[in-house]
């Protein structure tokens, strides 16, 4: 667990339905692929826009079809008890792990923020990784406190915001939380731009949105990167730059769902309301750059025909 790649799948939906017909062959892609970990319903997959049960119904729906690779599900909610319901069902559900975001309406202090996690971490049998998401949670974690977190029980990793784009910087950072932390504690990089500084610097596992659409290229920029092969996990990865950009512009939720969208994966608009799609301008340069993708010599066996057809979605129906 918490080693490799963790792809991210999206949660297909609209305002009245969770499409089961359209998440399931995500799942099924990424079991082919042979990812070593699946995170659902994080914030790629919509969980804070879904109540408990529907949140249950897709967790069990990934557990079902993911042939033994474990599942890690978010149990991020406002209040504790929440959260502790979550969990309960994310751990009679099948989950290998949880994730746990502190998010909250009202800012929270530092000794809100441990006990929250002090609280959960006794009520658990599997693994908990700390989600650090100052973008979505308005929570800033220091080292201190990371320290503090990483001593309860069934801690197991704690998934990092980007680092530095320089390489000796983020060595130097990610050695810094190694030294603070208990061995135990696998860091994990999020923010897909980050990603190869990130697992060069010494990180353990990449969180990755785009993993959860395209497996195949991300598992292969992993590999390299973690095998010491630096230039060409960076220049694998420099040929997305592209994405990364509209990544940071526009969110990378509402990107890999108009991804979903072209190629034809989920239909329109995938996303819950206020989330609105991103325009016709955007979506364009989407089509261009797979386009792109799929002519480019260090990319074209990722984004073929074979590994980009449209997937099979008659296996379940809709969860109304």
């Amino acid at each position: 667990m918490f080693k490799g790649l963790c792809a991210f799948p999206l949660t297909p939906m609209n305002e009245s339905t969770i499409h089961d017909q359209s998440f399931v062959p995500f799942i099924h892609r990424l079991v082919q692929a042979g990812v070593e970990q699946i995170g659902v319903l994080g914030s790629t997959g919509n969980y804070a826009y879904l109540d408990r049960q529907q949140r249950r119904h897709i967790l069990q729906l990934a557990v079902q079809e993911a042939n033994h690779i474990p599942i890690m599900t978010s149990i991020s909610a406002l209040r504790t008890a929440d959260v502790l319901r979550l969990a309960d069902d994310a751990q009679q559900s099948g989950a290998s792990a949880v994730l746990l975001a502190p998010i909250s309406y009202q800012p929270l202090t530092e000794d809100e923020v441990f006990g929250l996690y002090e609280q959960v971490s006794h009520s658990l049998s599997v693994p908990l990784c700390v989600y650090d998401n100052p973008r979505t949670s308005h929570f800033t974690f220091n080292d201190d406190l990371y320290a503090r977190i990483a001593e309860l029980p069934h801690v197991g990793s704690i998934k990092i915001p980007a680092v530095s784009e320089e390489q000796q910087a983020a060595r130097e950072r990610v050695q810094q939380l190694q030294s603070s932390l208990h061995p135990k504690i696998a860091l994990g990089i999020s923010g897909d731009p980050a990603a190869v500084t990130g697992l060069v610097a010494g990180c353990d596992v990449w969180y990755s949105v785009l993993g959860g659409l395209f497996p195949e290229i991300s598992l292969e920029i992993t590999s390299l990167a973690q095998q010491g092969n630096v230039a060409a996990a960076h220049e694998l990865s420099n040929t997305l730059q592209p994405l990364w950009t509209l990544f940071q512009q526009f969110g990378s939720l509402r990107i890999v769902t108009a991804l979903a969208v072209i190629q034809g994966w989920i239909s329109e608009p995938g996303l819950p309301l206020p989330l609105l799609p991103v325009s016709r301008g955007v979506q364009t340069q989407l089509r261009q750059i797979l386009q792109d993708l799929h002519t480019n010599e260090l990319t074209q066996s990722f984004f073929s025909t074979n590994n980009n057809r449209r997937m099979d979605s008659n296996r379940t129906t809709d969860y109304i």
